[in-house]
């Protein structure tokens, strides 16, 4: 049980990591806190409906969508750890600039498009920043483990985030403190960032500045099958599948006839699921091929169901299994992209991912809100839920395929930095880049 529960932990021995991890809780919180109080004021306070949300959701990751792969230049060109000192400070200033509207009554659904708008457009550098910056703090030994914990840290503060929002929003009668409370937790991620000892970061190598870099990186992309695979099924779940954050507030207020408090509960219960589902991730040495299609098709299923559930109490008990399986997902799709680039190139892979996880909602957000609006929000969640088995279905049947056509034994291919060049396919050989 003890080198279990070591191994689960490991990251969390490095003192660079220690500090980031706790300074992000304290800022995932926030931003938790800040997605509940956007969309109250959306939904409860200015008494729009789900187009409105979807579209401001669809703006805060459209930059992502268009410029994305840039960030993941920029990732690569600077040095992460000024860079995402950067992104909290402006990100802190934009929420501070949302909260003072809200408190002075002015806000208009315009200037709730332009900010989430600006969000976005810092995001951009901010996530594959971060995102590659994990291998820095950690070495490639330790990225499963410490990807697994980011994800359980993230629905920590998603657990802790909408309580917080529900109670700054009864106490003070209204939204504007909860978006002053998330630009002040900007400040832990920079004091944090800020007391590392720089020496003690595997730093990357700088790319240097030249041109076709953006190009450098998708042909690398384009060779290695594992690559395809895994953007391919992330682009199908994050774009469709993951869209709680519109489809659940709608399902509160119109299918159980509750507001922000029951919206805040379900997103709180979720979250305890993807908390766990973290740490089972976390206690895994390597991510597979296998392990990803499996979860995948598990998250669709389990949504699928959700979608269905007749009462807040079974709603409640499903989304369990959504968050558990959703964050396994994840982690282990992010932790195969980081494992399977060279530390040169992981900013733009990382950019890739972030593209189709954030960027995607611009697509996938006014969807989800347009088919809640005009069907029902339960046909919102439960078409995320039928794409994201289809995408994991065909996965597991090339790979499958692949499986069946090869000669010889099988065996399990883990993913590492060394196999940077080549491709995995669960517990079969891996075939060669193409």
């Amino acid at each position: 049980m003890r080198k279990a529960s070591d191994r689960t932990f490991s990251s969390l021995k490095i003192r660079n990591y220690r500090l980031y991890f706790v300074g992000q809780l304290v800022s995932v919180s926030g931003t938790w806190i800040q997605w509940v109080a956007q969309t109250s004021l959306i939904v409860y306070t200015l008494h729009k409906g789900g187009v409105v949300l979807g579209i401001a959701t669809g703006l805060q990751f459209l930059p992502m969508f268009v410029g994305g792969m840039w960030g993941g230049i920029i990732a690569d060109r600077y040095d992460k750890r000024t860079t995402l000192i950067w992104t909290q400070a402006l990100q802190a200033v934009l929420a501070g600039l949302f909260g003072a509207l809200v408190l002075a009554h002015v806000i208009q659904v315009w200037q709730i498009y332009l900010l989430a708008f600006l969000f976005g457009v810092v995001t951009v550098v901010d996530m594959p920043a971060r995102q590659a910056f994990v291998s820095e703090m950690v070495g490639s030994a330790e990225v499963p483990n410490a990807v697994a914990l980011n994800s359980a840290m993230f629905n920590s503060g998603r657990l802790a985030g909408p309580a917080l929002a529900a109670i700054l929003i009864k106490v003070f009668h209204g939204t504007g403190p909860a978006f002053l409370f998330n630009a002040a937790s900007f400040a832990a991620v920079i004091i944090a960032l800020w007391l590392m000892r720089p020496e003690e970061l595997q730093r990357a190598p700088i790319a240097p500045r030249a041109r076709g870099q953006l190009r450098e990186g998708l042909a690398f992309m384009r060779k290695s099958q594992v690559l395809k695979d895994t953007l391919f099924v992330i682009t199908i779940v994050a774009t469709f599948g993951f869209n709680f954050t519109i489809v659940l507030p709608l399902m509160a207020k119109t299918n159980f006839h509750g507001g922000v408090g029951i919206y805040g509960l379900l997103s709180s219960i979720m979250a305890i699921g993807a908390i766990g589902g973290g740490l089972v991730v976390a206690g895994r040495k390597k991510p597979t091929m296998r392990y990803l299609i499996a979860t995948g098709l598990a998250f669709g299923t389990a949504e699928l169901i959700a979608a269905y559930m007749p009462s807040i109490a079974l709603e409640a008990i499903l989304l369990i299994p959504v968050g558990a399986t959703s964050m396994m997902f994840l982690a282990t799709a992010n932790s195969t992209l980081q494992l399977s680039s060279p530390a040169i190139m992981r900013g733009r892979v990382m950019a890739v991912y972030s593209l189709l996880f954030v960027g995607g909602t611009a697509v996938g957000g006014p969807a989800a809100g347009w088919v809640s609006q005009t069907f029902s929000p339960r046909m919102g969640l439960a078409f995320g839920a039928v794409l994201s088995i289809v995408a994991s279905g065909i996965l597991w049947i090339r790979a499958r395929n692949e499986r069946v056509g090869r000669r010889g034994g099988a065996r399990v291919v883990p993913i590492t930095e060394t196999s940077a060049m080549g491709d995995i396919a669960g517990d079969t050989p891996a075939p060669a880049a193409r």
